[in-house]
C-alpha cells in the first residue's frame, strides 16, 4: 500500500491534503433553547441521512440542585420514550475547596435493560454561575439489524455539600432493531432552567 504524504513539509506552507485524508463534517439539523422547559425533544431530523448523530450540550441550566439530567429514546416519533437500555456510567470529580477527588464507577447511574430514563449528567449544581456542556453521540439510529449505541461526555460544576468540578461519562445501547426516530431530554426534578442543545448529522 502507498503512503499517502501532505505536499509541503511545513505544515504552514500545506496548499492541498491527500485525498486519503478527511473527517466528517457536522451539519447542523435543529437548535432548541430551554427555557425553565420540562423536557427537550427532537421528534424531527433523526432519520436514514446520517448514520451518526450528535447532539452537544451548551451551558444547560438546572433548576433544582442535585437533579440529574437525563434521556430516553422513542421509535414512535416520540409518542413513548421507553426502549430497553443497558449502559454504563463513571465519573471524575474535584472539590473547589481541593478537599476531595475521585475517579470511579456508578452504578446508580447505570441501567440493565432498563426501560426509564438514562442519567448523562449526575447531581447538577443551581447556583446562578452553574451549567454543564457536553455532547451525545447516537450511532445508526435507522438501522432495523443492530442494537443503537451511544455515547455522551459532560464538564458540569456539581453540588452536594460543596461545589465540584466533574466530567461524567455515560454509554450504551438501545436494545432494539426498530429504528429511533425520536430523543428526549429532561431534568430527574425540576425543569431545564436555560441552555442550549444542538442536534448534527455527522457526513
Amino acid at each position: 500500500m502507498a503512503v499517502l504524504f501532505a505536499n509541503n513539509n511545513s505544515l504552514s506552507a500545506i496548499t492541498s491534503v491527500p485525498s486519503g485524508v478527511g473527517g466528517g463534517s457536522l451539519n447542523l439539523i435543529s437548535t432548541q433553547t430551554a427555557s425553565s422547559s420540562s423536557t427537550i425533544s427532537f421528534t424531527s431530523g433523526i432519520d436514514s441521512t446520517y448514520d451518526e448523530y450528535v447532539f452537544k450540550f451548551i451551558d444547560c441550566h438546572a433548576q433544582t440542585s442535585t437533579a440529574d439530567f437525563t434521556m430516553n429514546l422513542s421509535v414512535d416519533s416520540g409518542s413513548n420514550y421507553n426502549v430497553a437500555k443497558t449502559t454504563t456510567y463513571f465519573l471524575a470529580y474535584h472539590f473547589e475547596d481541593d478537599s476531595g477527588t475521585s475517579l470511579a464507577y456508578r452504578t446508580a447511574s447505570d441501567l440493565a435493560q432498563g426501560t426509564g430514563f438514562q442519567p448523562v449528567a449526575h447531581n447538577q449544581a443551581d447556583d446562578n454561575d452553574a451549567s454543564w456542556c457536553g455532547q451525545m453521540q447516537l450511532f445508526n439510529p435507522s438501522s432495523t439489524t443492530f442494537v443503537k449505541h451511544f455515547i455522551s461526555t459532560v464538564q458540569q460544576m456539581g453540588d452536594s455539600s460543596k461545589e465540584f468540578s466533574s466530567q461524567r461519562f455515560m454509554a450504551g445501547y438501545g436494545n432494539t432493531t426498530s429504528a429511533i426516530d425520536a430523543v428526549q431530554f429532561k431534568m430527574s426534578s425540576g425543569n431545564i432552567d436555560s441552555g442550549t442543545i444542538k442536534l448534527y448529522g455527522v457526513s
